[in-house]
């Protein structure tokens, strides 16, 4: 099934298939932090994602919510459908932690009511700046249109991910999503959504269970992300 390697990526790498409009998305075990100034190699790392990146994308799927996400193929790999991917970072922020802190002045832990939506533009050279609406409508060929139906479907993601976050004892503090362009010229959700682009608490102890662990070197990643995995197989 899979065919020749398409592109790489900080986490992942993308293979064509025998299947017109079909990709398969193969997890890798580095993780990197600050646009990738920070590096690490994590045994296992690429199969956690995938595991929890694969519960996530079908829960939504079965909210109602359209993806790329086609199946689960094996411990690292996911098939895709084909979608040509927006250069926009779309950050929902429900509690100010993170780089919104120094930028801002806020103080971490203050709720965002409603949310707060950032958009960033995906370009490593400039180190994937803050833009704004206009910015967004200038750099990649969407419409005012198709900006106001993505950032509605970022809230709506937020929604039933924090309902789904909160049954795991887990607050959703903030997390990245991507879009794409389906061959069909949808928009869809694409990426991956798991503790790499995600950051999650601890409802009771206020302990982060995402990839802050490895940025601030205060856990052990794979020992967090092992917990997530568990906590979504126990869900009942």
């Amino acid at each position: 099934m899979k065919a020749e390697l398409l592109y790489e990526g900080k986490a992942k790498q993308v293979y064509r298939t025998n299947t017109k409009s079909q990709l398969v998305l193969s997890y890798k075990n580095d993780a990197t932090a600050f646009n990738g100034k920070k590096k690490a190699f994590f045994e296992g790392k690429g199969r956690l994602n995938n595991e929890i990146s694969s519960r996530i994308f079908t829960y939504l799927q079965e909210q109602g919510i359209s993806s790329h996400f086609i199946k689960r193929l094996n411990e690292t790999e996911q098939l895709v459908h084909e979608t040509a991917i927006i250069p926009l970072e779309v950050v929902i922020r429900n509690v100010a932690t993170g780089s919104i802190l120094k930028r801002l002045g806020l103080k971490e832990g203050m709720p965002f009511q409603p949310p707060l939506i950032e958009l960033f533009y995906k370009n490593d050279e400039l180190d994937d700046p803050l833009i704004n609406d206009d910015h967004a409508l200038l750099l990649t060929n969407i419409t005012v249109s198709e900006l106001k139906e993505i950032k509605a479907k970022a809230l709506e993601v937020n929604t039933v991910l924090r309902e789904l976050y909160q049954s795991l004892n887990l607050d959703l503090i903030d997390f990245k999503l991507e879009f794409g362009r389906s061959i069909t010229g949808e928009i869809v959700l694409a990426d991956e959504i798991s503790p790499d682009t995600c950051r999650l608490w601890d409802r009771d102890t206020r302990e982060k269970m995402d990839k802050d662990v490895f940025r601030q070197g205060t856990g052990d990643l794979l020992e967090v992300y092992e917990i997530i995995l568990h906590r979504l197989e126990e869900r009942k």
